[in-house]
């Protein structure tokens, strides 16, 4: 089985993308490969789909889905840190949280494939550093002492809750059949 040296390139369209509404990050990211099928309107390509978000142990799992409008909608990444902080205020010892990034692939005979990355780690009680985005500034990844936004770029990349999905993608292409 070899699996295809992909070129990815970003969906270009005057559409709107469809909303965000699935209960689930995989939901979500399904609903962006559909839509990319739909918007090529060609078969001979796959599209990808990705959903990502934070999920706070405390918080039941929140702020989940509602990850990139956690304060709202059209809301600032600093607005949704600052709920998240306000949220956790007073919870000194229980702030496990993990990323979750969830990938769907639709190959050009409309086979799915579903890869997800995990990263696990705690909210720190006040932002550090100023690299990445989000949630960044306040995630500590497990086995770690600074934030990612601490740790930088290059750490994302081997580490991140994405980087992991998409070699769990990888891994799904080379068990499939239907690549070539």
């Amino acid at each position: 089985m070899i699996v295809p040296s992909w070129e990815i390139e970003p969906l270009e369209t005057e559409r709107d993308p469809p909303p965000e509404t699935g209960s689930t990050f995989a939901e979500n990211a399904r609903t962006k490969a559909r839509f990319g099928r739909e918007v090529l309107a060609r078969d001979d390509v796959w599209v990808l789909g990705e959903d990502s978000g934070l999920e706070v142990d405390a918080l039941s799992g929140a702020p989940g889905v509602l990850s990139a409008r956690y304060s709202g909608e059209g809301a600032t990444d600093g607005a949704n840190l600052q709920k998240l902080l306000d949220e956790l205020a007073g919870q000194a010892t229980d702030r496990q949280a993990h990323y979750v990034c969830e990938l769907v692939g639709i190959d050009p005979g409309g086979t799915e494939i579903r890869a997800t990355g995990e990263l696990r780690g705690r909210i720190a009680e006040v932002p550090s550093g100023s690299g990445g985005f989000g949630y960044d500034p306040v995630f500590v990844p497990e086995g770690e002492e600074r934030t990612v936004a601490e740790l930088g770029d290059a750490w994302k990349a081997q580490h991140s809750h994405r980087s992991q999905a998409a070699r769990a993608f990888a891994r799904a292409l080379e068990a499939t059949s239907s690549v070539e």
